[in-house]
């Protein structure tokens, strides 16, 4: 069904908006609302929000700054919530029995886009996926709008887009679990247990990830890791149009003999792939099988060949008296940091902890250890990432050595001196940032700075 963005702007005109977070992704969304017509409230939990406080109070937006940002939803007609604000928080439920519309400017995007949307979700690997579909779709000569985590904002572009254009998106778990309209193709790289201090469980997580696809209309494509436990029971028992990827064994698109194939025909060879590591071809099988219907095997080779990575993820920063440094900020999971592991043909020396989601670090113990040479800890996790691996070196009897660091500069300094010439050190802290750093790009770029001044 096609909505009328027209129909959005007389719907908005002259209500009174609360807009949840002041940050860069939503300063077009408030410029929106004002030029059709709002009456706008801006909610942020910073208690100044500098220059651009005063810019607008200038316009007539109404500030609520500080610890109680939220109470400036509770006359609101329509709220947009910011991603990290749950549906479940007490000021949503709130508005939504007395009868407010609460929204995102995902939720309304994905409504009124008349483009073809293609989103991507998982626990890993969605950046590097959503990259490599918007480089093969671009190579193959559409015009394409990329956002979501990724890009730009592009709600307020909305008219700009036209139904010929291809959009692609990174999306959350946070954007899609109240998500009411679904992308016309769907990929889910994969699920494993992530976000857990924010999610009540496990399941709701779950539930929130297949929100990319169970609102498709008819034609739509659900992509579909065939190698992971969630997502291969989620294909069994969905009555979607599904494509299953898988390096395994045989699917849709899949890694046969070390050639990459879709729909049984060979794109490319494994050996002529430039990303590093065996997630990298996941990523790759996963684009193939959503771009499929629109671009040739030529474009996908092409990109398979020529592309070279997203910038914190296994990323080479240097070499130091024959030492190689690897960011790969990006790990802000156990799953992540495995697969990032896997991606050396030798043992490394690993800088790992950060801000403590409620994830087990033992399953990275038990299968990780294998591929450390030396374990450099720090930040709020350090203790129970150190935990779970003095665990395993007990029942196996074996022990790799384990530092404890101060701050990422200690840290990086420390790996430096345990380390060998021909050694590999890979900041990939299985952890999210936020204990010590506003996200994990500012992490990685801190993490290079340092590497760089040795």
């Amino acid at each position: 069904m096609a909505y009328s963005f027209d129909e959005f702007k007389k719907f908005v005109f002259k209500k009174k908006v609360a807009i949840v977070g002041a940050g860069v992704s939503n300063t077009p969304l408030i410029q929106m609302m004002l030029d059709l017509g709002a009456d706008v409230v801006v909610c942020d939990k910073k208690t100044s929000l500098g220059e651009y406080e005063e810019e607008l109070e200038k316009k007539n937006v109404k500030l609520y700054l500080g610890e109680n940002y939220l109470e400036g939803t509770k006359e609101a007609d329509i709220i947009f919530r910011t991603p990290s604000l749950m549906p479940t928080n007490p000021y949503i439920k709130e508005a939504l029995d007395r009868g407010a519309y609460v929204t995102s400017e995902m939720g309304e995007f994905l409504k009124y886009c008349k483009g073809k949307v293609i989103g991507i979700t998982g626990s890993d690997g969605k950046t590097t996926t959503t990259t490599l579909v918007y480089e093969m779709l671009k190579k193959q000569g559409y015009n394409v709008f990329l956002g979501g985590n990724i890009g730009n904002p592009l709600f307020h572009r909305i008219e700009e887009i036209k139904e010929n254009d291809f959009v692609v998106l990174e999306l959350s778990s946070f954007q899609l679990i109240d998500a009411k309209f679904s992308p016309k193709v769907s990929i889910i790289t994969n699920i494993t247990p992530n976000h857990l201090d924010i999610h009540k469980d496990m399941q709701e997580y779950i539930e929130s990830k297949k929100n990319i696809f169970l609102h498709q209309e008819e034609g739509g494509v659900v992509v579909l890791n065939k190698d992971n436990e969630i997502t291969r029971k989620i294909a069994e028992e969905t009555d979607k149009n599904v494509r299953l990827f898988s390096r395994k064994e045989k699917a849709f698109s899949y890694l046969e003999e070390d050639n990459l194939i879709i729909d049984n025909n060979i794109v490319c060879h494994i050996d002529e792939v430039k990303l590093p590591g065996m997630h990298n071809i996941e990523n790759l099988l996963a684009a193939f099988a959503a771009v499929y219907d629109f671009v040739s095997i030529d474009t996908m080779r092409y990109v398979a060949m020529n592309f070279s990575g997203v910038e914190h993820r296994i990323e080479f920063v240097r070499e130091v008296n024959g030492i190689k440094f690897y960011n790969d900020s990006i790990a802000s999971s156990p799953a992540r940091t495995l697969a990032g592991l896997k991606s050396f043909k030798q043992k490394v020396i690993l800088i790992a902890g950060g801000y403590d989601k409620n994830i087990p670090f033992e399953p990275l113990a038990e299968e990780g250890i294998d591929y450390i040479k030396c374990l450099v800890l720090l930040g709020k996790t350090k203790d129970k990432i150190k935990n779970a691996f003095l665990k395993v070196m007990e029942e196996r009897n074996i022990e790799i050595p384990i530092v404890i660091a101060d701050s990422l500069e200690d840290a990086v300094l420390k790996a430096y001196n345990a380390a060998e010439k021909g050694d590999i050190i890979t900041l990939s802290p299985a952890c999210a940032s936020f204990d010590m750093f506003k996200n994990f790009e500012e992490r990685g770029r801190i993490f290079k700075e340092i590497v760089n001044k040795i």
